[in-house]
């Protein structure tokens, strides 16, 4: 059979071939950032810099899709809800997709001077882990099919695909340290991408308490509101009360710390609610 015989893929259908509303409502959802950016290019509202700013959106748009594909396990486990699991392919490569788009328009900023490109990924730390964390993207994207699984064996490709942890972190240091003065957003995804991988970490077969998770999101909390604070105190001299007290004054709202606080109440809320049956636990 020829490639162009091939059925178009439907990103809207389940595995079982039926339509599927949840999968055609993220399909989207994704969609959409691109689909925005597009329109703000074509009526020529990008502002001064327009290269510039649509590498900033698609950047952040990656670190949301990544910490969105992370949190499906843990909202899986709390919720019992494992219809979301449909949708876990689908937002990475979303990340991927929005990846390669953020690392073509910085091509483009550099005017695809190849040798300017690879000097500049080689001397500057940001881009070299920016870049690394591309390529893992790349490998799993490329894995990421039911004959890779088969062909690789569930054990080799849960181990290969266990590397979007370091992924993600590689891909939170590059915001933070591409974000120079306002690491605010940065912190906050790096704050709930701790508090996901503490869940996976507590919750792993899916019976944690709540009390469990409340102290998780504290500890979460915590972790991100002292980042922040001792990196602008190191990086811009400001007072580490200055930055604490903006995090605990809730006047002073939303900072790092609430978002996570925020993330982390939800899951706590989803346990409360769907807690699993007695003498049961919910599926893994």
């Amino acid at each position: 059979m020829s490639f162009i015989s091939q059925p178009l893929p439907r990103p809207w259908f389940d595995r079982a071939g039926r339509f599927s509303g949840f999968k055609l409502a993220c399909f989207i959802i994704v969609l959409m950032p691109a689909a925005y950016l597009l329109w703000l290019t074509l009526s020529h509202n990008l502002g001064e810099r327009p290269i510039d700013y649509a590498l900033l959106q698609t950047g952040k748009w990656v670190i949301r899709f990544l910490i969105l594909t992370l949190a499906i396990t843990p909202l899986r486990r709390v919720s019992q809800w494992n219809r979301l699991l449909i949708v876990r392919r689908m937002l990475g490569l979303a990340t991927l997709a929005y990846a390669v788009l953020h690392f073509s328009l910085y091509g483009l900023q550099q005017n695809f001077d190849l040798v300017h490109i690879t000097s500049e990924i080689v001397l500057r730390f940001y881009l070299t882990i920016g870049f690394l964390a591309l390529l893992g993207l790349v490998a799993l994207g490329v894995t990421s099919t039911d004959n890779s699984i088969k062909r690789l064996g569930a054990k080799k490709w849960n181990r290969l695909h266990s590397l979007v942890y370091g992924i993600a972190v590689l891909g939170l240091v590059h915001f933070v340290l591409q974000s120079k003065q306002d690491v605010s957003q940065a912190f906050t995804f790096a704050g709930i991408f701790v508090l996901l991988m503490g869940a996976r970490r507590i919750d792993k077969k899916g019976n944690a308490s709540v009390w469990a998770l409340l102290g998780l999101t504290i500890a979460a909390a915590l972790v991100t509101m002292l980042g922040e604070a001792f990196w602008y105190h190191l990086h811009g001299g400001v007072p580490l009360m200055r930055i604490l007290s903006a995090n605990i004054i809730w006047a002073i709202f939303p900072r790092p710390t609430h978002w996570v606080l925020a993330a982390g109440l939800l899951l706590a809320g989803l346990r409360l609610f769907r807690a699993p049956p007695k003498g049961g636990r919910a599926a893994a």
